[in-house]
């Protein structure tokens, strides 16, 4: 079975080609291609946590220092670490890799 994208959980339809982008933008999360492929996620689907500008309760949120606390309450952010289990990749880690220089 297919894992979910937090898009596809959340059902927000910010995603690129989603029906609520005119109204509230397009998800980063769902453009953003250094964390494509973690935890199986398209782009970063699956570790949005990380990535500033998601939404969060009808509101953007910003950085990962100001959003963490949140997003570690969050169903999608528990459904992933349940699913992975111990290859769930921890925050650190992602981001050392959203902080990468692409070459």
């Amino acid at each position: 079975m297919a894992k979910l994208n937090c898009w596809e959980f959340k059902k927000c339809g910010r995603q690129s080609g989603g029906e609520k982008t005119h109204e509230l933008g397009i998800c980063p999360a769902s453009t953003e291609k250094k964390l494509n492929g973690v935890h199986d996620g398209k782009n970063s689907g699956r570790a949005c946590w990380v990535v500033a500008g998601t939404f969060c309760r009808g509101e953007v949120q910003g950085a990962f220092v100001a959003k963490s606390v949140n997003c570690i309450k969050c169903d999608f952010y528990q459904l992933v670490l349940d699913e992975e289990n111990i290859k769930f990749v921890f925050s650190g880690h992602l981001l050392k890799i959203m902080r990468q220089v692409e070459k």
